[in-house]
């Protein structure tokens, strides 16, 4: 009987790196047929897409915690058309870029950031377009670089106050045991909750099938992990009011149902940035740059206003 449960024992525990070995890596053949390219950065190759006229005003859109950057694709678009010419790419860990180790903090996200402007050689004048954890991001850059931003545009941001599910307030609160639940069962329940709020949501079939593809690939769930536990547990209190007084142009798009990002966000961004322009679709869950695009790109200024 001993024998029996040091082997369940030892079972378990080599399930967390089994578990992660086993998914497939993210190499040359997965990233077959890509759009964009792949750009060597000195944090690990980095997926990037460029629309529109060369030669238009610049902006720079980032995703957030659990996609790549295919989930702007409709904003992205609608920004072509308002005369921009976008720039998305990939955080490490999700998409087409690479998965490197460490911790997925504040600096660890401004690093890959101010890697990919420099490799496009975008110095300044930046409209910046951040969804969810990319608007902490955004956020956070604009407040250490106010002179190279035009305009900062938050949809639905994190760094003010987030309702994180259940198993996500677990496993970032549990070091040890989170990583486990994450490693070993983290997909499993990450792709039932993309199917379920998909379909309730009405989401397009192709972006449910690309979330879940992600919790596939090697890296994905610790990438989340470590951001759940660093870049989304930082308080931007003081980077707003940064922003504030730099005179930096902020506008916020909030979800009025948002199921992620707290109610009170609102509030404490009216107190710290009282020049920020704010609007609310009422109606609106998260995936607010899925379902209501083009109100989101109505109420971005167009490109040189």
């Amino acid at each position: 009987m001993i024998w029996v449960g040091l082997a369940a024992g030892l079972l378990v525990v080599a399930a967390w790196p089994l578990s992660e070995a086993l998914r497939r890596p993210m190499d040359a053949r997965a990233r077959a047929g890509a759009p964009g390219q792949i750009v060597d950065l000195p944090g690990g190759r980095t997926h990037l897409i460029w629309q529109g006229p060369a030669g238009a005003p610049v902006a720079v859109v980032l995703h957030g915690l659990t996609t790549g950057s295919y989930i702007l694709d409709g904003v992205a678009a609608g920004l072509v058309r308002r005369g921009y010419r976008v720039l998305r790419y990939d955080l490490y860990g999700r998409g087409y870029s690479d998965r490197p180790r460490g911790v997925q903090d504040r600096a660890f996200f401004l690093r890959q950031l101010e890697a990919v402007l420099d490799s496009q050689r975008l110095d300044g004048d930046l409209t910046l377009v951040g969804y969810s954890m990319g608007g902490a991001i955004m956020t956070a850059f604009a407040a250490d670089h106010p002179a190279r931003v035009r305009r900062l545009v938050l949809l639905a941001p994190a760094g003010l106050g987030q309702t994180p599910p259940g198993l996500a307030d677990l496993v970032a609160r549990l070091p040890g045991p989170g990583d486990w639940v994450m490693a070993v069962i983290g997909g499993g329940i990450l792709r039932r909750m993309a199917q379920s709020v998909g379909r309730a949501r009405g989401l397009p079939a192709g972006l449910i099938a690309a979330q879940i593809a992600e919790t596939r690939f090697r890296g994905f769930l610790p990438a989340v992990l470590s951001s759940l536990r660093h870049m989304l547990a930082r308080d931007l209190a003081a980077e707003h009011r940064a922003l504030a007084e730099a005179g930096v142009p902020v506008l916020a798009i909030w979800a009025g149902r948002d199921e992620a990002i707290s109610a009170q966000a609102r509030d404490r961004l009216a107190a710290l940035n009282p020049g920020a322009g704010q609007l609310l679709l009422s109606e609106a869950c998260h995936a607010l740059p899925v379902t209501h695009v083009p109100e989101i790109v109505a109420a971005i200024p167009p490109a040189g206003a």
